[in-house]
């Protein structure tokens, strides 16, 4: 189900890729439309301007018309000179026109007669003759009187695309960065993603190897213990007590860790039931007053209320007080320790005090997170993964309920667990 699902994601993801990147070549066409015919345009104006100036009697006409007539008599130089001259001052000319109209391409053009016997080339040619655009301007007036014949002058101006993309680099440049960004990003993610996901499976493996071999051990400790009722002495019964005691608790610990896994993979649902939490809880308790008598632990409990009618699983709830007080007596050398529970407004409060070395400010927020250490977590040999605050607020919030933490450096801790009531 996990991997349909993130099939469907990933190929989400690729559509929507390539939806983005289609809706982008849409929009560089629109664009490419738009420079196009503002180019058009603007040539157009510019053939205006060329047409007005190049009609009337002016420097400029009389120098071409005496280059076509090969006149001599007003300039003192050759025929070949005369035509020269005109090619150069007729491609300043065609410049500042075009460039007044906002047309900056590279271009060249050609002077010609309709019979073509009269031709006037650019000083420099293009060097590609293929993708070109021509636009003609038909001239009249003086220049064609002189002539005495028709006369076209023909802009050309080469691969115009690419200059139509260099006018819209502004838009186009950005998109095609955002989109690699985002490519970039996306791909990151799933490679981080992916090897997490095997960091998690490799981990997950690992804790059930270690968890499975643990329980041989224990299995044969709690045997051993049973086997051992029948020929102690009576001095050494409440030391077998402890034995049998906290080798349950070590064979709890160790289900608790696989049902931890379970339940972050969420292959396991808490098989939760209407039941009386109250005996549950008085015999945590005892059984941690009979363990802190044996460790110079001083522990006392109030249990207020006749009953707490509660939607959840024993099994976890009480895992979860037992987390918390041995917790609790980790951190202090004379460590005294003390439970209240009672109902407030339809919850079952419980509060748990201890006298420990406390905890930092900026560290409260991160306590419940999953392998979280405090920084002098090894102060008085106090060890541990950073599992057993974060398997408490899982299964708080499982059963709809709140933990609450209050802390000073060396005013000890206070951990507040609500959980409703039925």
């Amino acid at each position: 189900m996990k991997q349909q699902r993130r099939n469907i994601f990933l190929l989400i993801f690729i559509i929507s890729i390539f939806g983005l990147a289609f809706v982008q070549y849409q929009y560089l066409r629109i664009g490419l439309n738009l420079a196009k015919v503002q180019f058009g345009q603007k040539v157009e104006k510019a053939k205006t301007d060329i047409l007005a100036d190049l009609s009337t009697e002016n420097q400029l006409t009389y120098l071409l018309s005496s280059a076509f007539k090969k006149d001599t008599t007003f300039f003192k130089m050759s025929p070949d000179s005369i035509v020269d001259a005109s090619r150069y001052f007729l491609n300043d000319f065609l410049k500042e026109k075009l460039q007044s109209n906002g047309v900056d391409a590279t271009y060249s053009y050609t002077l010609y007669s309709k019979d073509s016997t009269l031709v006037l080339k650019a000083p420099t040619s293009l060097p590609d003759k293929t993708n070109r655009t021509n636009y003609p301007i038909y001239l009249e007036g003086y220049l064609t009187k002189e002539a005495n014949q028709g006369l076209i002058l023909e802009l050309e101006f080469q691969n115009l695309n690419n200059y139509y993309l260099k006018q819209l680099s502004g838009l186009t440049l950005p998109s095609i960065l955002f989109l690699l960004g985002i490519l970039s990003t996306v791909v990151w993610v799933l490679r981080t993603y992916y090897w997490q996901r095997k960091v998690i499976t490799t981990t997950d493996t690992f804790i059930n190897n270690l968890t499975h071999e643990l329980k041989t051990p224990t299995f044969s400790i709690k045997l051993a213990s049973k086997m051992l009722e029948e020929h102690v002495e009576a001095k050494g019964t409440p030391f077998l007590a402890i034995i049998k005691q906290q080798s349950h608790r070590l064979a709890n610990h160790i289900d608790n860790v696989l049902e931890l896994a379970s339940l972050e993979r969420k292959r396991a649902i808490l098989r939760l039931s209407i039941f009386n939490f109250k005996p549950n809880l008085e015999a945590v308790c005892q059984e941690f007053e009979q363990l802190a008598s044996v460790e110079n632990v001083k522990f006392k409990y109030t249990i207020e209320g006749d009953s707490f009618l509660i939607n959840g699983e024993a099994f976890h709830l009480e895992n979860v007080i037992n987390n918390v007080l041995d917790n609790a007596k980790k951190y202090a050398e004379s460590p005294r320790i003390e439970l209240t529970a009672k109902k407030v407004n339809n919850t079952l409060q419980i509060a748990i005090k201890d006298n420990g070395r406390g905890i930092a400010r900026e560290e409260k927020q991160k306590v419940f997170q999953k392998y979280f250490r405090t920084t002098n977590g090894d102060l008085h040999g106090a060890k541990g993964y950073g599992l057993g605050l974060y398997y408490v607020a899982t299964i708080v919030k499982k059963h709809k309920g709140k933990i609450k933490m209050e802390s000073e450096l060396g005013k000890g801790t206070k951990i507040v667990i609500t959980l409703p009531l039925q």
